[in-house]
């Protein structure tokens, strides 16, 4: 079960701790697709041959970025992912509880949490980034209007790496099915390309789904 979020309100404390407010809400990221509409949606991207790393930086997805007062875009999803979130006056969150959907795990310290980007950087440059502007790539890198990012038990983050969902899905696997509708509509959304192992296996995960 997902655990609960709290949502954005802050309360400043007298022992100058800024605390989140304890109403509820998803800790699910927004804009994940019917199975449906990701089914159009992975129809109607481009197949074609991966591109190459070559020239490839994160320093060019400038991340994270201010999102609002003090807080940057990694803040901003540890509290919306997050439970009874608790963050001092720089928006740094000093405790709460973080339940990861790759894994299954819960955590209480934020420095054991990533922020994964779904769709990982790299990836997204040999599918059609590397011929942005870094504005663009920077909207793409912070994006918290779509399904992109998402807080997750940083060693599983690490060990997909830019990998896509034809060599890795989360371990989790009553998750899969969410995060191939995931990764599909930000690809969709992004204009971004697919290889043909990739679209194969987002095909077989996304037939599984119940909706």
């Amino acid at each position: 079960m997902h655990a609960v979020a709290v949502a954005a309100a802050v309360v400043v404390t007298g022992a100058g701790f800024v605390g989140v407010s304890a109403q509820p809400a998803s800790a699910t990221p927004p804009g994940i697709p019917s199975k449906a509409t990701a089914q159009s949606q992975l129809n109607a991207l481009t197949v074609a041959t991966e591109g190459s790393t070559s020239g490839y930086s994160r320093d060019l997805f400038p991340h994270w970025i201010t999102i609002s007062g003090s807080c940057n875009t990694r803040e901003q999803v540890l509290k919306r992912d997050g439970t009874s979130v608790v963050v001092n006056s720089s928006c740094a969150a000093t405790s709460g509880r973080w339940y990861s959907p790759y894994d299954g795990a819960t955590w209480t310290a934020a420095s054991d949490v990533d922020i994964d980007h779904v769709v990982p950087l790299a990836e997204a440059w040999r599918s059609g980034a590397n011929s942005w502007t870094t504005s663009r790539r920077q909207s793409f890198a912070n994006d918290l209007s779509r399904p992109q990012l998402i807080a997750v038990t940083d060693n599983v983050n690490q060990s997909k790496g830019d990998q896509d969902p034809s060599t890795w899905q989360p371990s989790l696997s009553s998750y899969r099915c969410t995060y191939s509708k995931m990764w599909i509509t930000v690809k969709y959304n992004w204009s971004l390309r697919l290889q043909s192992s990739e679209k194969s296996a987002l095909q077989a995960t996304l037939n599984t789904c119940n909706s």
